[in-house]
């Protein structure tokens, strides 16, 4: 892959910096005026199944879009896509293959090797093997130590072993199937070492009809496996009388993990482990055992396998399409564009979907921990930031929340998500729908056309207020609209945002799928834990060679203020 030094100096980067620099001099291309354009704005727009891709609400002409294809040409796009979706160890750092993809390729007789395995018969064993399980427990044929059924899962981990599950979960609770297949069962995730969360996590469920999935690829993530202790006394301690401890442990916790020999002196089955592969991201691992075996035990598998449908397509769109009608292309375009050539170094995802309330939370971790890098995947100092800061709120929630900044405040990129039709489909439920969605189609407008001077004085507003209504306008949107969400639609949504990551990654020319910057507090974590850790239980004093004196003061009030 080319660095990111050559990609900035190239002729089609230093294009679009002098093509970005009109835009901050022609009052002729604000959107008030852009959007007059029938021509422009029919050429700025995309139909693909049953989505619609709208970005003419984006500071940007034809010509933007031509310079932009110029440079996914020359930062090879296609080639670095081909290289991904074909096993090669793109991240190189870690020297491994990049394959989310091959977890939901619909093709069982497809070839993606790595190291010379082909990779699809080991992810359908895995599948086939979630699919029986989930079968058995839902069906009470696997049921806990005392003979009563599952009914009750929490899931246990962090991060991309949380956060992408979660999303999916909440977002196919109002599906009319899910609903139906989940009726009478309860999904929990537990992140967060914090025991408040511990608490919500167990707080009224049944430790007769629980199963604690430990979801962790090496079994030693510090929160995780305190977490996955805790549950394993909690579980011990409320059913000790009426089984072993062995049995227990085996009817009531199973893993998510490729650490076998430590899943199994934990005391989990051997047959209860469900395996993924050290070229599955966290933050790409929902499609993985990580998500598919919780979510398929709480909705069903065949649900679940929809949503893996809708991945794939999402998936040969994105592999086969042309650059110029290729939607994370185009997705992953703008986000260079206005971050990297406008300066806007933030963007709003903004879902007019309650039930895309935790969509935000998981693009967070998706952008933000693979794009934010200071160096090229050579390794050198990056000339240019990369990443940006991704926020959202579901529809009509933010706009009572930080709308005004977007409005009349800082300039955000905001995208909006929408839907068609509602899950819910009463008559009063639709009626609510069409005012969500009258607001989907009013903000976007809103923000790209403003509201003038001249209007505020036809329309009869004070002098003394009239600053402080006019709203400047030109702030650039673009909008996704769907049919209808249900797991295959959502599948394709999350496969679409994983690949705008890509897109602006191979164009910066850094490294999307390590996260060496996680790793640095982990490691100053451990040593704290160990202070705190020798000072309660043996009464030393806090080594001030190993803290500075405000880390010392911190950590005395702590001490001084907790319980032993």
């Amino acid at each position: 892959m080319s660095s990111s030094s050559t990609v900035s100096s190239s002729p089609a980067w230093q294009a679009l910096k002098d093509h970005a620099a009109t835009f901050k001099q022609n009052e002729n291309l604000h959107l008030r005026s852009l959007m007059k354009d029938t021509e422009r704005n029919n050429s700025l727009f995309m139909n693909w199944e049953d989505i619609f891709f709208d970005f003419s609400r984006q500071n940007m002409t034809t010509e933007t879009l031509d310079l932009l294809m110029d440079l996914a040409c020359t930062c090879k796009i296609e080639e670095k896509r081909d290289a991904m979706l074909s096993g090669v160890k793109i991240n190189s750092t870690e020297n491994r293959a990049v394959l989310h993809t091959a977890l939901r390729n619909q093709d069982r007789n497809a070839v993606v090797e790595v190291d010379g395995v082909n990779q699809i018969p080991l992810v359908y064993e895995v599948l086939d093997h979630i699919k029986d399980f989930a079968h058995r427990v839902r069906s009470k044929q696997f049921v806990g130590c005392t003979g009563k059924a599952i009914q009750n899962i929490v899931s246990v981990g962090i991060g991309g072993s949380y956060l992408g599950p979660e999303f999916v979960f909440e977002a196919l609770k109002q599906d009319t199937k899910a609903y139906e297949q989940a009726r009478g069962r309860q999904l929990k995730f537990l992140a967060n070492v914090d025991p408040v969360d511990v608490y919500r996590a167990i707080d009224g469920l049944d430790p007769e009809t629980t199963m604690v999935i430990v979801v962790s690829k090496t079994f030693t993530t510090a929160e995780t496996m305190m977490n996955a202790r805790t549950l394993k006394k909690w579980l011990i301690d409320s059913l000790s009388e009426k089984a072993s401890e062995e049995t227990i442990v085996k009817q009531h916790i199973v893993a998510a993990s490729t650490a076998i020999a430590k899943c199994t002196e934990f005391g989990i089955d051997a047959e209860n482990i469900f395996g993924f592969w050290d070229w599955v991201g966290g933050r790409y691992s929902v499609a993985s055992a990580v998500g598919m075996l919780p979510l398929s035990l709480h909705y069903g598998y065949d649900i679940m396998e929809s949503f893996l449908a809708g991945m794939h397509s999402m998936d040969i769109h994105f592999a086969e399409a042309p650059l110029r009608s290729n939607l994370p292309v185009l997705l992953g375009m703008l986000g260079i564009w206005n971050s990297s050539f406008l300066g806007h170094s933030s963007r709003a995802i903004l879902p007019y979907s309650q039930a895309l309330i935790r969509f935000a939370a998981h693009i967070q971790q998706v952008d933000m921990e693979s794009n934010g890098k200071r160096v090229s995947i050579d390794g050198q100092e990056l000339d240019f930031e990369a990443g940006e800061i991704n926020f959202g709120e579901p529809g009509t929630n933010g706009q009572h929340s930080f709308y005004q900044l977007i409005h009349q405040g800082r300039i955000i990129p905001c995208e909006f998500i929408g839907y068609c039709g509602t899950q819910l489909e009463s008559e009063n439920m639709t009626t609510n729908h069409d005012e969500l969605m009258s607001n989907f189609f009013a903000q976007a407008d809103a923000l790209a056309l403003g509201k003038t001077e001249e209007e505020l004085i036809a329309e009869g507003v004070a002098e003394n207020l009239r600053s402080h209504k006019i709203f400047p306008g030109n702030r650039p949107s673009l909008s996704i609209l769907f049919a209808r969400l249900d797991a295959h639609s959502l599948g394709q949504l999350l496969a679409l945002y994983e690949h705008r990551v890509f897109v602006q990654g191979a164009v910066w020319g850094i490294n999307s799928f390590d996260q060496w910057g996680v790793e640095l507090g982990k490691v100053l974590a451990k040593k704290v834990r160990s202070q705190i850790d020798a000072c309660k239980t043996n009464g030393e004093e806090i080594n001030e060679e190993v803290f500075n004196s405000s880390t010392k003061l911190m950590l005395q009030f702590y001490l001084n203020n907790s319980k032993k």
